[in-house]
């Protein structure tokens, strides 16, 4: 009678090989977050461009920005962009990607300094070629509107600095001044934030991400939407309706954002509107309300956003978030 060897009894060796890649693959600690990409820190006699990736700027005058990069030993390209007029937009969307593509491009600029947010980065994000930026990374650096550009190099794996603007320089503070010198030159950065009442408290550390909370809205379900998975969360807002901050705040939660994050800072809530009948709740408020039942340290009154002491943050970078009775601290690794 012909003979059948069974290859799935116990006492076949391959089993036990089976058996034991499960457990040790099984057991293995969970990987940490990749290290971010840290583009090259600038040097006295590099070269900054400063463009336009959003509205216009005919009438603004952008000599103390200039002469502000003069003074810490820069040189500067003033972009294509910068006088376009396209209704409320520097230029078309083609115009605006062909210059910020020309920086990207250019291995003699070392930082990219968006000179104004409101709206129209999203428009030519799409259009940019960040092949040659991969190969030769650079600061880009802005906020508000901005945080287009911040959230989709988070998913490329590289830093962004968001800080002030060079339409927002001449009225910031001159912490805020120097925190974006200290970023772009490599210098320590360290934030020390008075207690507040309704902050939570508890210690965190991890990849910071985020920005402006109604770009990041947006972003969601896109290609350039942030990654909240074991990350510290920093959010600013202006000019919104309250209810709108609520919205936001539901759909970070309802995606599922708050509930991988490990703590969230929260920056200036500005100008904030409502209607005739109120909402309620001021924006800390209902950040309180909807993070009320994750146990994850919040740190409010940040001192970044659309406010004069706007401090730079390198997202993308390690931090540990320390919030205790006493103030939090936010430090850089």
């Amino acid at each position: 009678m012909k003979q059948y060897t069974n290859t799935h009894n116990i006492y076949n060796p391959i089993f036990y090989w089976v058996l034991l890649f499960i457990f040790v693959f099984r057991t293995l600690p969970c990987q940490s977050q990749p290290t971010m990409i840290t583009p090259p820190y600038l040097q006295k006699g590099d070269t900054i461009a400063l463009v336009a990736t959003a509205r216009k700027n005919i009438d603004d005058n952008l000599k103390p920005a200039i002469d502000l990069l003069h003074s810490w030993g820069l040189e500067v390209v003033i972009g294509k962009t910068i006088g376009l007029d396209n209704n409320q937009l520097a230029g078309t969307d083609e115009q605006r990607a062909a210059d910020f593509q020309a920086q990207l491009d250019n291995p003699n600029i070392k930082a990219i300094w968006c000179v104004k947010g409101g709206y129209g980065t999203v428009r030519m994000v799409d259009l940019l070629d960040f092949t040659n930026f991969k190969k030769n990374p650079k600061w880009i650096v802005g906020f508000s509107d901005v945080t287009v550009l911040h959230s989709h190099l988070n998913t490329l794996g590289y830093q962004s600095l968001h800080a002030i603007m060079p339409l927002t320089a001449p009225r910031a503070t001159p912490q805020a001044v120097e925190s974006l010198r200290k970023a772009l030159f490599g210098e320590k950065l360290s934030y020390a934030v008075t207690p507040f009442s309704k902050n939570k408290l508890g210690k965190a550390t991890g990849q910071l991400v985020g920005g402006n909370l109604s770009i990041l809205y947006s972003l969601f379900g896109s290609t350039s939407a942030i990654d909240c998975s074991d990350k510290i969360l920093f959010i600013e807002d202006l000019d919104e309706y309250l209810y709108h901050i609520d919205r936001m705040m539901m759909n970070l939660k309802r995606n599922g954002c708050l509930e991988s994050i490990k703590g969230i800072v929260v920056g200036s809530m500005t100008k904030m509107k409502d209607n005739d009948i109120p909402w309620g709740k001021n924006a800390i408020e209902i950040i309180e309300d909807v993070t009320q039942k994750y146990s994850i340290p919040i740190l409010y009154n940040f001192p970044a956003g659309h406010i004069q002491d706007n401090r730079a943050l390198i997202l993308g970078s390690k931090v540990t978030l320390d919030v205790q009775e006493k103030g939090g601290t936010l430090t850089f690794e």
